[in-house]
């Protein structure tokens, strides 16, 4: 225990420093804590420690054996956790579940429950041996956690409670979480042997391990007045998954940047930064990059952490999402000798999945692959990638500059941020090469509006653009509970479908199941709106003609719009009409 239960007692004069020796002498010989063998000594009573703890802690106490446990809440905690931490759950009230614990002052005990069942801790006193008889009463003596597996009642998609933190903590420390620098390795052996000393360590790394377990594709720690919430983003859907103390808020800020490799002293100014990590995966070890972000707000420090998972990566372009024509218009663009070909979208869109996808299609022995990123987010074998680093120089231009010496075939710009990299990387289209990049725009036609914005003359625009392709993200029906849901005809008229397609058209929807954490959604796909500029096009553009008329034109010439694109999915039953009305406009 935190604080020593033999010389509170002493202080209180409830034993004699006599008794507390030989029950220390007891303790030797035969184990078990010291408040346990004093009451087997028949020195102080049950109810003497509980209140006396209760006194200390300024917490309240509880007899055990008066009270009646619902088998519901029982089942909220495992049995290996209770046995674990010496404690009970007692109750649960709306958000808060109310535990019986030996040690009040364990924080990471409770932080771990609140990982686990998704509700607010609050504890109250019981002795020990009242833990030891109520844990063998409603789990059974030795019994395994049988129930503790199941879901809270009403519990959110991402309440953490099905895997349960062991299986966590498993994958942190029994399989060895190793921090890696960018070429050598660094031993978590070390850290290890810290974890009791410094739950931090240990608590970064069930966040890190719990959101490659749940899926998630970004972990946010965001510090605010009175509390410090962590979130995971979920198939692009933010959930709450713990709170823990504020007292860990540094503690966590500086053991993130230890990781990433940031400047621990530097709490002003935004850092950018990786962490490499391997892990024990089904018997086999497997490595994850964590891009880092850190911003300072008003009362601390937040933390944005993108997962960057290789096996996660989509190369093959029939499966992103896109309709077949809108397909064949991107792959007849992307093999021409030279030209330009942008990819459209917001942040976290999966335009950089599109982006690597088409350069595995068109990487050959023949060609000279050169790409300027800012991060570089995966390795691609025989493309010559470029960190972009603004802070010596190195930016896009300068990038770009040196690319055009380097006898290149097919160039990658991350992203067109100014006048200067799209004034080059438009010259480098116009000058035998095929550049691919990114912009943040909201459709396809209004990109044209946008590089004349940024300078660019309307005659350079028209010449080197060959395609723009904009997308967005949407969340998969789960196919294991996907079922038919009808909906009526002015509802399906009013998100966009014809008259005629209303009357047949029956949308799916997910119900709900173990495998999609009952969300009904499952993994992502994307919509396209996938622009050809064709001659009748680029006469608009020489004109300076506006978005909505190129939009006009460019749907007269077939092209799918992004709501087109959604709802041709809610027809074959891979998304739902909510998803697409989400992100998309008529």
């Amino acid at each position: 225990m935190a604080v020593r239960i033999g010389e509170l007692l002493l202080k209180e004069k409830r034993i004699t420093p006599e008794q507390l020796q030989e029950a220390l002498n007891y303790q030797r010989q035969n184990g078990g804590k010291l408040g346990f063998n004093l009451i087997k000594l028949g020195y102080v009573k049950d109810e003497e420690i509980t209140a006396l703890l209760s006194k200390q802690y300024g917490v309240p106490s509880i007899a055990l054996t008066q009270f009646e446990i619902d088998p519901a809440v029982v089942k909220l905690v495992p049995a290996e956790t209770a046995q674990k931490y010496q404690i009970v759950p007692l109750s649960r009230a709306g958000a808060t579940l109310t535990i019986a614990m030996t040690d009040p002052t364990n924080v990471f005990a409770m932080d771990d429950i609140k990982f686990m069942t998704g509700y607010n801790v609050e504890p109250v006193v019981a002795s020990e041996t009242a833990v030891v008889d109520a844990i063998a009463k409603y789990y059974g003596r030795g019994a395994p956690a049988g129930g503790g597996k199941q879901d809270a009642p009403g519990a959110s998609a991402m309440e953490l409670a099905s895997k349960g933190l062991e299986e966590m903590q498993a994958l942190s420390d029994a399989a060895g979480v190793e921090v890696l620098q960018e070429f050598e390795e660094i031993s978590a052996e070390a850290l290890a042997k810290q974890g009791e000393e410094a739950p931090v360590i240990k608590l970064v790394n069930v966040i890190l391990m719990s959101a490659i377990q749940k899926g998630a594709s970004d972990i946010h720690i965001e510090p605010y007045e009175k509390e410090l919430r962590v979130r995971f983003r979920v198939d692009g859907i933010l959930y709450n998954v713990m709170a823990p103390p504020m007292k860990f808020r540094d503690a966590i800020t500086s053991r993130i940047k230890i990781m990433s490799k940031l400047d621990i002293a530097e709490k002003r100014l935004p850092q950018d930064g990786r962490i490499k990590i391997r892990f024990q995966d089904n018997g086999s070890m497997k490595e994850i990059d964590f891009r880092v972000s850190v911003l300072p707000t008003l009362f601390g420090e937040k933390i944005v952490m993108r997962l960057l998972d290789k096996d996660k990566l989509m190369l093959d372009m029939t499966k992103l999402g896109f309709e077949s024509e809108s397909l064949v218009k991107f792959e007849d663009a992307i093999s021409k000798p030279w030209g330009m070909v942008l990819v459209t979208g917001p942040t976290g869109s999966g335009k950089t999945n599109t982006l690597y996808s088409s350069i595995s299609k068109i990487n050959t022995m023949e060609t000279n692959i050169m790409t300027a990123e800012d991060p570089v987010e995966f390795n691609l074998v025989g493309v010559n990638q470029v960190q972009v680093r603004e802070n010596i120089g190195l930016n896009f231009a300068a990038a770009l500059r040196s690319f055009l010496r380097q006898d290149p075939n097919i160039i990658l710009v991350g992203e067109i941020r100014d006048f200067e990299t799209a004034e080059i990387a438009v010259k480098a289209a116009l000058t035998g090469h095929l550049v691919l990049s990114t912009l943040h725009t909201n459709d396809a036609p209004s990109t044209v509006n946008r590089l004349m914005n940024m300078g660019i003359e309307p005659f350079l625009v028209a010449s080197s653009l060959n395609l723009v392709c904009a997308q967005r993200l949407v969340r998969r029906i789960c196919k294991n509970c996907s079922a038919p849901h009808p909906t009526p005809p002015p509802a399906l008229m009013q998100a966009g479908f014809s008259a005629e397609d209303a009357k047949t058209v029956v949308p799916n929807k997910g119900k709900g199941c173990e495998k999609c954490n009952n969300t009904g959604y499952k993994g992502r796909v994307g919509l396209y709106e996938v622009m050809d500029v064709t001659e009748d096009l680029r006469e608009l553009i020489l004109v300076g003609a506006s978005a909505l008329e190129l939009r006009r034109k460019a749907v007269d010439e077939g092209m799918i719009t992004l709501r087109g694109s959604g709802l041709r999915k809610v027809k074959d039953g891979v998304t739902t009409i909510d998803e697409v009305v989400r992100e998309t406009v008529k």
